[in-house]
């Protein structure tokens, strides 16, 4: 029972730590774009590809040493690829609510088009986490063999221990 807490707990503490580089992200994906959208003549939505890209930058250099330090970092060629490809997917998921929502409904006033990055900058995180978490940051090997050893190591000390009923003899 105690290993499937841990593993919870694991779970949690990757949840917060995604949460905290990501609410750094966010704050820095919405003061880049409204910087962007008001310092510049960049429609909304380019303004906020910039913002989002800026935005991946912060965010890999969190999750990589920060939310994912533990996981493998073998392939670290592999591991950016993987990232900017789900990086760009979030990007368009996240860009393109906001593009419906200004060239679709006509929705473009500063407050309607923060609150729809913002919806769109939710529903890309929700994607961005599986991915992340699925396909970039992978768990290594060697620590889930330890995490099987200690739990079967845990249910053998738990086991009854069985003596022998007559020594053994030794042949010579």
């Amino acid at each position: 029972m105690e290993h499937g807490s841990s593993g919870l707990q694991r779970i949690v503490r990757e949840v917060a730590t995604f949460g905290a580089v990501g609410g750094a992200g966010l704050l820095v994906n919405l003061v880049v774009f409204n910087l962007v959208r008001h310092l510049t003549e960049l429609p909304v939505v380019r303004a906020s590809v910039v913002a989002t890209v800026v935005a991946i930058v912060f965010n890999y250099i969190g999750f990589r040493y920060f939310t994912y330090r533990d996981r493998d970092k073998s392939g670290r060629t592999k591991e950016l690829t993987l990232f900017l490809l789900f990086s760009v997917v979030g990007l368009v998921i996240e860009n393109g609510i906001l593009y419906a929502a200004t060239y679709g409904f006509g929705w473009d006033s500063p407050l309607q088009s923060n609150v729809f990055k913002f919806v769109g900058i939710g529903i890309a995180t929700l994607f961005r986490f599986w991915s992340y978490r699925s396909w970039v940051f992978k768990t290594l090997p060697a620590r889930e063999a330890v995490a099987s050893a200690e739990s079967f190591l845990e249910e053998a000390e738990q086991a009854p221990v069985r003596k022998p009923s007559r020594p053994e003899q030794r042949v010579l």
